[in-house]
């Protein structure tokens, strides 16, 4: 059964290199492959960088599954392999999977059914692989409330996904200022 691990943030928190160190140091311990899957797509050369910044930070020994659909089948092609997956990002695959819906489906009550159901996929092949799967977020709802119908449903959709997964996680770090906190543990002590 596999372990889960979820590294939430803002937007350059820290949480990805966080997430990339914890990796390593899993791999280490344990004499595991690692494997990336990559969520983002390319539309425009802001998004080039942040990919270029991520890519060339991944150590190259590291096997990369380009997957912003379908994702849990990557995790499953991954995890018969790897010891260590490292999914980034969370609110990535969520932004592509909500997108591929019309404005009319997507205003629909039972919308976040289909997103529980779309994360609850990814949680279930986490579990059944024999790997750590460290999943990363973004904690969008901290901020402003989005001017636009769409983002507003995004950041609800984002903070009931990131709820999802943290049940299922051994281990959910808060990184802030580049600094991780381990909530879970946190949350045992209330």
């Amino acid at each position: 059964m596999g372990k889960i691990i979820l590294v939430t943030g803002g937007v350059r928190s820290g949480k990805s290199a966080f997430a990339e160190r914890y990796a390593v140091r899993c791999a280490a311990q344990t004499g595991a492959q690692v494997a990336y899957i990559a969520t983002a797509q390319v539309y425009d050369e802001e998004m080039r960088q942040r990919v270029d910044l991520h890519q060339n930070r991944r150590p190259a020994d590291w096997s990369t599954y380009e997957a912003p659909f379908h994702t849990e089948d990557a995790i499953r092609a991954a995890g018969a392999s790897h010891g260590v997956i490292l999914f980034d990002c969370i609110t990535m695959f969520l932004s592509n999977d909500m997108l591929q819906y019309p404005e009319e489906e997507q205003e629909r009550d039972d919308f976040a059914v289909h997103v529980g159901e779309r994360i609850g996929a990814l949680v279930s092949a986490a579990l059944e692989v024999s790997a750590t799967t460290v999943f990363v977020t973004n904690e969008v709802g901290a901020g402003i409330v989005p001017e636009h119908r769409l983002g507003r449903l995004y950041r609800d959709m984002a903070g009931l996904a990131n709820q999802q997964i943290a049940s299922h996680a051994e281990e959910v770090y808060l990184v802030t200022c580049g600094i991780p906190v381990n909530i879970k543990k946190l949350a045992e002590d209330i």
